[in-house]
């Protein structure tokens, strides 16, 4: 206390507890912006708004990192007023600097914290948007403003901004006939963003290429793909520009196409055979309806009559697929069977003379 009136009645010294003062204001502020904050931060969680809790989020950070620089700023220009160091005259342009980069660090963190919002909402099952469009969107804002904050920076520093933009032209040049294969890559990414071929999840595979998996992560330059035996594969986005990749995920149906052979003493059961088939994919609930059903006798092979089933399942998953073609093919055989037929198998008669014996030979070879 005495130190205080000391420096009170000392004029020369009374800027030390101006600046002393400053500060102490500055860490009060910190401490009610700090508890306000929180108790906003704790609402907005309770809301189902996208949007709250983000800004509330973003903005902690930022506004108690600003209410340093301005009180810091102000103590510094207090000291300015009563001594000659010249580290001082850098005061204002440091602050506005650090309160560009403030700017920049709410809005970047506001941009993420939309991101994850939207994400947990689509995982959540509560919105349709697009895996892909939520990240490409988000990547895209963030590196706005990265760019915008340097360039804002540049020209604060004194830098002109239009010579900056002018020389970045010339040297585009440059560096695209040095890093052709990085932007081809960049721009094939872009186009996957836009057109979606494909998505984070899905299964793809190339008819012109060795790659089939689930996509894992589409990034600006690589593709990943984790193949059915759990390897990681790692494509340029270049590639999918010169090359045909194919969706299964987004078939609407699974096709069951098979040919079955009965033997030909069993041709006049054939009609009935391929009647009570169609009649049982007609009424399978797991066949689709509203697709095409095709059961046609339809070859005089060597060894059998053949027919074929031509139907779609309503199922697209892989697993279930198979359970439903198995029950679907099983059924088939029992309807043949059914009907006292039987499934022919290759069979080749040899018709010769035997010249020792002067008897004719016939033998069936499997």
């Amino acid at each position: 206390m005495d130190f205080l009136t000391e420096i009170i009645n000392n004029n020369e010294n009374a800027w030390i507890l101006h600046v002393f003062l400053v500060v102490l204001a500055t860490v009060v502020f910190n401490f009610i912006l700090r508890l306000i904050l929180k108790k906003v931060a704790t609402h907005a969680a309770e809301t189902t708004n996208l949007w709250d809790d983000a800004l509330t989020g973003a903005l902690a950070r930022p506004l108690q990192l600003g209410s340093w620089v301005i009180g810091l700023s102000i103590a510094a220009g207090i000291i300015e007023g009563v001594t000659e160091n010249d580290i001082f005259d850098y005061t204002g342009l440091v602050r506005r600097i650090a309160l560009i980069l403030l700017l920049m660090m709410f809005l970047l963190q506001f941009i993420r914290n939309v991101e994850a919002n939207f994400m947990k909402k689509r995982k959540q099952r509560e919105l349709e948007t697009d895996e892909i469009t939520i990240r490409v969107i988000g990547r895209l804002l963030r590196l706005s403003v990265l760019i915008t904050g340097v360039l804002v920076i540049l020209q604060t520093l004194g830098i002109s901004v239009s010579g900056v933009v002018a020389f970045g032209g010339i040297g585009g040049i440059a560096v695209g006939f040095a890093a052709k294969d990085l932007l081809a890559n960049f721009f094939g990414g872009l186009m996957i963003y836009l057109d979606r071929p494909f998505s984070v999840g899905d299964w793809v595979r190339s008819p012109d290429r060795e790659i089939e998996g689930t996509v894992e992560d589409i990034g600006w330059r690589l593709t990943i793909i984790r193949t059915f035996d759990k390897r990681p594969l790692y494509i340029p986005n270049s590639a999918f520009a010169t090359i045909a990749v194919e969706n299964p995920s987004r078939m609407l149906n699974r096709r069951i196409h098979e040919t079955f052979g009965l033997r030909y003493c069993d041709a006049g059961k054939m009609r009935d055979i391929t009647s009570d088939v169609k009649n049982m994919l007609q009424n399978h609930p797991e066949i689709d309806q509203n697709q095409i059903i095709m059961v046609n006798f339809n070859s005089l092979a060597p060894s059998s009559l053949d027919f074929f089933i031509y139907t779609f399942t309503k199922t697209t998953d892989w697993a279930h697929y198979h359970e439903v073609k198995q029950d679907v093919l099983l059924k088939v055989v029992d309807i043949i069977h059914e009907h006292g037929a039987d499934i022919a198998f290759p069979t080749r008669t040899v018709d010769g003379l035997d010249a020792l014996a002067g008897d004719p030979t016939e033998k069936e070879i499997p």
